[in-house]
């Protein structure tokens, strides 16, 4: 069973950058795939972008070309690396492991981390 916790998140200012990390315990985590979701107030939780357990990527299409997430086995440690932020991009980020199917379906991930809260300031 992998537990995952999100950190790095923190106050920005448009146009800057930040970097995820998604840090998990477990024996499974070198086989799992990783999605990272963001939930802004009063909004659904949001589909942001998945690593496989082979390193393939795919991101959604709000964050293509400013997001990009990569995985460090030797340290069990998935990251979001987020550039040119924009204000829109404020939300609690959170990583879970994906069991299957859409890549967009919260209901296909499990073991969702607490979140870290990124702000994006105008």
């Amino acid at each position: 069973q992998v537990q995952l916790v999100e950190s790095g998140g923190g106050l920005v200012q448009a146009g800057g950058s930040l970097r995820l990390s998604c840090a998990a315990s477990g024996r499974t985590f070198r086989t799992s795939s990783i999605g990272w979701f963001r939930q802004a107030p009063g909004k659904e939780r949001d589909f942001v972008s998945v690593i496989t357990w082979g390193g393939g990527t795919y991101y959604a299409d709000s964050v293509k070309g400013r997001f990009t997430t990569s995985r460090d086995n030797g340290k069990n440690t998935v990251y979001l690396q987020m550039m040119n932020l924009k204000p829109e991009d404020t939300a609690v980020y959170y990583c879970a492991v994906y069991l299957g199917g859409g890549y967009y379906y919260t209901a296909n991930y499990k073991s969702w981390g607490q979140g870290t809260q990124v702000t994006v300031s105008s």
